[in-house]
């Protein structure tokens, strides 16, 4: 049997949608986020105090210290495409404060930049999975910071390539050094590293 194209799409909507289902289901019930991607359930257990709830604080404070005033650093935000089957929810978003009006999800081509503190527990989540998802979804700029290692690496220019689009250019740092996010640069010094 052959199934049109019209109906793998209606099929794969239908199970983005039940994914999409459960995890709302489970976002007050359940510790930790969920995110989808085209594998399925992503479910991440990031404590919720700590050196990666206070990295996420201090770079939020120090991109908002250099930002122009009408351009945020979002904290907790969920960024989706339906189409795509894909909702991530980085722990930084850098936006335009106009782009957030609507409510709900944020298309994710409206984000500047989205940044990601590596979690303890699934650190290829971040390392692999949303450096694969994010130049999918048309985010420019992709920071990850590294509390396990005290290291980094911002990505930048999407190009296309056989296995969908990918970041052409990755520059790594060692926390203590200068960090350059989309226009903006902030220190990396004095954050927190996760402990023994």
């Amino acid at each position: 049997m052959t199934i049109a194209p019209d109906s793998e799409r209606r099929g794969a909507d239908h199970v983005y949608r039940a994914m999409r289902d459960l995890i709302e289901s489970m976002d007050d019930t359940v510790p930790g986020k969920f995110e989808i991607t085209k594998e399925g359930i992503v479910h991440d257990m990031a404590a919720p105090v700590g050196p990666h709830e206070l990295t996420v604080l201090g770079l939020r404070k120090r991109l908002e210290k250099v930002m122009p005033e009408e351009i945020v650093a979002h904290t907790e935000p969920d960024v989706e495409d339906e189409p795509e089957g894909i909702l991530r929810r980085p722990d930084v978003m850098v936006i335009a404060e106009a782009d957030m009006e609507d409510g709900g999800s944020f298309d994710p081509r409206t984000l500047i930049a989205a940044i990601e503190v590596v979690s303890r527990s699934n650190p290829d989540n971040d390392w692999v999975g949303k450096t694969r998802d994010y130049p999918l979804l048309g985010l420019p700029v992709y920071a990850v910071f590294d509390p396990r290692t005290g290291t980094g690496a911002v990505l930048t220019d999407i190009h296309s390539t056989p296995d969908g689009p990918r970041y052409a250019t990755r520059k790594d740092f060692v926390y203590g050094e200068d960090v350059t996010i989309g226009d903006w640069t902030i220190s990396s010094e004095n954050l927190p590293l996760y402990g023994d």
